[in-house]
């Protein structure tokens, strides 16, 4: 695992982890990991304390199987266990782990044991009156030698004696430092020598009284002898329950180190998949610093990554490891969790480094054929290679890795492949398990992008790079004309191949984003048929109604015989069918081309009008909409910049900053916001003064310089403007 970590670039990150644990084990968690992860969850929404630190309890509970007696500073290690489980029993737990902890029952007396220490992991003075009673001699002696040291410090007779008043504790003992003759002033024990030739004394008053605190401090150990046996014993009979307690801590330990660094980074846990399918979405490698995410899916069983140097290719590899590792051992990462998917694997292996050094003696080449070879037997296996045809001819290569990797496909290896050279890729490429992506080179800014693009090889920019990085020009031109015509032009072929599939990929993407609006119109234009034909029922319900009442008043003319009544019968019958209004659609303002119009949720702007029907376009869908539904809208608001910034150029700063005498966060600080300034202001180089002292300040200005992103280099200063003690920086 540790191996594996290392090439991984994970080292940093697992020490980090450890860190969190309450006492040291291994990160593998055994047992039921969706359990595990249900739990993990569980403990993620809970604000709890986190165990404190523990001691390893195996020699202790082997100890007692063979009735041994513990010390009390044992015994008070399963207290501080004991305690953490009734802490955690109070808490309002969900699901799992509350039926996990209310399992967990605690045998008669373990709670009232627990009672007894206090939390420096003493024994409580009120159980024992013996133990009030040394304790109140043990202040009673001390108060009495701190007195007689007093009574000496001011004697007459001892002061042209004395160095100094100081009390000094050498080998153990309270003493004073004199000079030579000091026997004609004070009968002491001479208990040391000073490097100025002084001696140091013990009063013979003083040494009879440490004697007797020595007389209680044995007392003392007697009575905790004493309860420590009457505790161990007592243990002895729980001994089951001490080592499933024991146990069960550094289950609990292993969650909360877990949910400790998802809070802390603010990282996401993800359960492996029952497949070989990785699919990311927005993972970063937890070494880097503001760090690119990385979205793919890696769905066959070989992933070949091609393209520019320096493109991120071997980091891709490494990410895609690392999130398969993280993921098997259930610990947090940067990723969008719910969008992504990993497989379950064995073992993970990775062939990265150059195995050729003079210790074992063996070239690249053959130090690759002997990882090969033990390949061969593997199964479940994720693998990962860093440039494939590293210490060979490449086109010996080509061919000869085509034949391996095939070979470990039938096995059902998952392998993730990286290489400069286009001929193994496009032979591995003809299998239908292997899949391909490109790193994407800028060519307008002349750098790479740390971007991906799937399906496709990927160009090496060799010669692009050469230049960026300063090889003059006359030299890389000599280069392409010895790589040849042929070469140049399918190399400038695979470049316009890329730029093509790039421009699919963003058209594909604008489809994307249309066909998602669609879908919100279609939902949005469901919803509002669903809201008329609701209104148009209630409406029609009430319309039925008001002539129903109008008709039954009318009805009752027929039966009334008076005229008068009949009349004023007819009179309400007809107030009521006047009171009928019936719904009515005309346009209520007149729409012309180029309004801009909305119809409910959906806005946009008319693009052409027939006789009854607008045309109006949204977000570059065309819309037929009848008139009569839509109402005038204001024109629809452009997305404008939320954020202000003012910048002031800085007055009277100068070309130098001097930290000395600074902490180190105080000083990073300041010339944090310094090289802010001198960016400001215009300057491309200021010099930073830190001394030399212990060296401490000058590394933390140098590690300071190292990341940020604004400076191009930094060096020594010459020795007139501070030599080791200061740094130039250019910006």
């Amino acid at each position: 695992m540790e191996d594996i970590a290392l090439k991984l670039d994970l080292k940093a990150y697992l020490d980090e982890f450890r860190g969190l644990f309450a006492r040291e084990k291994d990160i593998f968690l055994q047992g039921d990991s969706h359990l595990h992860f249900e739990r993990i969850c569980e403990l993620s929404r809970m604000e709890f304390k986190p165990p404190l630190s523990l001691k390893k309890l195996d020699f202790a509970l082997m100890h007692l199987s063979k009735q041994g007696i513990l010390h009390l500073s044992e015994i008070y290690e399963f207290v501080k266990i004991v305690r953490y489980f009734g802490y955690l029993k109070n808490l309002k737990f969900e699901t799992h782990l509350k039926t996990w902890l209310e399992k967990i029952e605690f045998p008669n007396g373990i709670l009232e044991l627990s009672e007894k220490f206090d939390d420096k992991g003493e024994l409580k003075e009120n159980l024992d009156e013996r133990l009030i009673n040394l304790n109140t001699a043990f202040k009673m002696k001390n108060e009495a030698i701190q007195a007689e040291f007093k009574k000496y410090c001011y004697s007459k007779s001892l002061t042209p004696y004395l160095i100094d008043t100081q009390i000094h504790l050498v080998n153990n003992l309270e003493s004073l430092l004199v000079r030579g003759g000091f026997n004609h002033a004070i009968k002491a024990k001479i208990v040391g020598r000073s490097t100025g030739g002084g001696f140091y004394i013990v009063p013979e008053s003083v040494e009879k009284l440490q004697n007797d605190l020595d007389n209680l401090q044995n007392q003392k150990e007697e009575i905790y002898y004493e309860y420590a046996k009457n505790f161990s014993i007592f243990l002895t009979k729980n001994l089951l329950f001490l080592k499933f307690i024991n146990n069960a801590f550094d289950l609990f330990d292993h969650y909360s180190a877990r949910v400790l660094m998802a809070k802390k980074k603010d990282y996401e846990f993800i359960l492996c998949a029952n497949s070989d399918e990785i699919v990311l979405k927005d993972f970063a490698h937890p070494a880097l610093k503001n760090p690119k995410s990385v979205s793919l899916e890696f769905k066959k069983q070989v992933l070949i990554i091609t393209g520019v140097n320096a493109g991120g290719k071997s980091m891709l590899l490494k990410s895609i490891l690392s999130a398969c590792f993280l993921a098997k051992y259930l610990l947090p990462m940067h990723i969008k969790a719910d969008e992504s998917k990993i497989g379950t694997f064995k073992e993970f292996d990775a062939i990265i480094e150059d195995p050729q050094n003079v210790k074992n003696d063996i070239s690249t080449f053959a130090g690759r054929m002997l990882h090969f070879s033990k390949l061969f037997t593997k199964k479940n296996l994720l693998l990962g290679i860093d440039e494939i045809e590293l210490g060979t001819d490449f086109e010996e290569a080509a061919c000869l890795y085509s034949t391996l990797i095939s070979h470990l496909i039938s096995n059902k290896l998952k392998i993730i492949i990286t290489t400069h050279h286009k001929r193994l890729a496009m032979l591995l490429a003809e299998n239908e398990q292997v899949e391909l992506i490109a790193a994407l080179y800028d060519e307008e800014f002349s750098r790479p992008k740390y971007e991906f693009l799937k399906g496709t090889i990927g160009k090496s920019y060799a010669f692009e790079t050469a230049l960026r990085y300063q090889i003059p020009p006359n030299l890389v031109k000599k280069a392409k004309e010895l790589y040849g015509e042929d070469k140049q032009n399918l190399e400038e072929m695979v470049s316009k191949n890329i730029n093509l599939e790039l421009d699919l990929k963003l058209k594909l993407d604008e489809v994307d984003k249309k066909e998602q609006k669609i879908d919100e119109i279609l939902l949005s234009l469901k919803d509002q048929k669903e809201k008329n034909e609701s209104q148009f029922r209630q409406k029609l319900r009430d319309l039925e109604l008001k002539f129903y009442q109008a008709i039954e008043e009318a009805k009752k003319t027929i039966r009334l015989k008076d005229t008068k009544e009949k009349q004023r019968s007819l009179n309400k019958a007809n107030e009521l069918k006047k009171n009928i209004i019936l719904p009515s659609m005309e346009q209520n303002e007149e729409l012309r081309v180029g309004d801009f119009v909305k119809y409910e949720k959906i806005k946009g702007k008319i693009v052409g009008i027939s006789k009854n029907d607008a045309l109006v376009e949204s977000e570059g869908i065309k819309l037929r909409v009848p008139l009569k539904l839509l109402k005038k809208s204001g024109s629809i608001p452009k997305p404008s910049p939320k954020t202000s910034i003012n910048i002031t150029k800085p007055s009277n700063l100068g070309v130098s900053l001097d930290l000395h005498g600074l902490r180190s966060d105080e000083a990073i600080s300041r010339l944090d916001k310094f090289i802010s300034d001198a960016l400001i202001a215009g300057f491309d180089e200021v010099i930073v003064y830190h001394g030399i002292g212990t060296g401490k300040l000058a590394f933390a200005v140098r590690e300071f310089l190292k990341t940020h992103k604004s400076v191009k280099s930094f060096s020594d200063a010459p020795i007139n403007q501070g030599g080791f003690g200061a740094k130039v920086v250019r910006l």
